[in-house]
């Protein structure tokens, strides 16, 4: 599957992931200063921008050739389902291990970052 569709979806979420990767970064700053609330902020603000994920990219999924678009749109979906959810319940260990399955090793790609290497796969690139 190649389509500019795919490579927009693909460089949108690579921004998404740049930009969770800054915000666990500041995250992990407070949180060694010891500002357990700006530690708070930060994880309430990934999973804000990882609930909001599925709705953002529907204006780029909606192009994708149809036997890829609900594929995309489902698993896009759940990150921003468990980032809503991780929400919802305020809890601060769920915020943190959004993207990041059980057995995860540092150094290992988050699940975000698996998937749009499972994308430029499809992609061809």
């Amino acid at each position: 599957m190649s389509s500019n569709a795919l490579s927009e979806l693909i460089t949108y979420l690579e921004h998404i992931s740049a930009d969770v990767k800054r915000i666990e970064a500041e995250g992990e700053i407070a949180l060694a200063e010891g500002g357990q609330k700006a530690f708070q902020a930060c994880l309430e603000k990934k999973a804000k921008l990882l609930a909001g994920l599925a709705e953002n990219a529907w204006v780029i999924v909606e192009r994708l050739p149809e036997d890829a678009a609900d594929g995309v749109a489902g698993r896009l979906e759940q990150f921003s389902m468990s980032a809503s959810t991780a929400l919802r319940l305020g809890s601060v260990f769920f915020m943190t291990a959004l993207l990041y399955p059980e057995d995860h090793k540092p150094g290992d790609p988050n699940d975000l970052d698996a998937y749009i290497e499972e994308l430029r796969k499809r992609d061809g690139n």
